[in-house]
């Protein structure tokens, strides 16, 4: 279950539309990060228009993504997820990367209660953190 993927959009787009977005951000996590591709926990909260104020220079397509995730990755492996996440939204389902926002969360392992409310800092996760 980790990262966690948040990611805001306007109303109105398809099912095949979201769809892309979720697989296009959780393929440049596998890619960048090496997480596993069963570690899968994203969300899309769509708002209303007047719900979601962005610069004028903006398009409808502006998406935000909020990616909380253990800390430990690299300056350069965050970089190639950026990139990473960038293309693959620009591939599908279109979005211009100028319409794209990610921030990364990095709380430490110590603040998040896994498998049974154990600290993940006391846990095998299986899979590397420091990339």
């Amino acid at each position: 279950m980790f990262p966690l993927v948040k990611i805001e959009i306007r109303k109105g787009f398809s099912s095949e539309y979201k769809k892309a977005i979720l697989d296009g951000v959780h393929q440049a996590l596998v890619d960048a990060l090496g997480i596993p591709d069963s570690d899968r926990f994203q969300r899309i909260y769509e708002l209303d228009m007047e719900d979601f104020e962005c610069p004028p220079d903006r398009t409808d397509a502006v998406t935000m993504i909020q990616i909380t995730m253990f800390p430990g990755r690299s300056f350069n492996a965050k970089k190639k997820l950026y990139q990473a996440i960038v293309k693959n939204l620009g591939e599908n389902p279109g979005i211009d990367g100028y319409d794209i926002l990610i921030i990364l969360l990095e709380p430490p392992m110590d603040n998040w209660g896994i498998r049974g409310g154990k600290p993940a800092s006391e846990v095998d996760l299986g899979f590397k953190i420091d990339v």
